[in-house]
């Protein structure tokens, strides 16, 4: 449940930015909150040195999952921004 809780975090962060309104502009310069930068160093940094036990593996792919959706919709807004500036 704990992975549950911290993953919905991350989803929030960029849900909030959404529903605030979000622009391309936005999209594109979103970062994730310090303390959430902070988590995922903290478990790639754990499984890096084999010390993930199976719980913090799967919050891990979780949030990896995450963070590459992300990545894909910030491609987009980058893209889109790109598009019209050339327009």
């Amino acid at each position: 449940m704990t992975t549950l809780l911290k993953t919905q975090k991350i989803y929030d962060e960029f849900i909030d930015l959404i529903a605030k309104g979000a622009t391309p502009e936005s999209v594109a310069k979103f970062q994730f909150s310090e303390t959430t930068k902070e988590q995922i160093e903290d478990l790639v940094e754990q499984a890096k040195i084999g010390d993930l036990s199976p719980d913090k593996k799967n919050e891990l792919d979780e949030l990896l999952v995450v963070e590459h959706i992300i990545r894909l919709v910030k491609a987009k807004a980058h893209k889109y921004l790109q598009s019209v500036v050339a327009e």
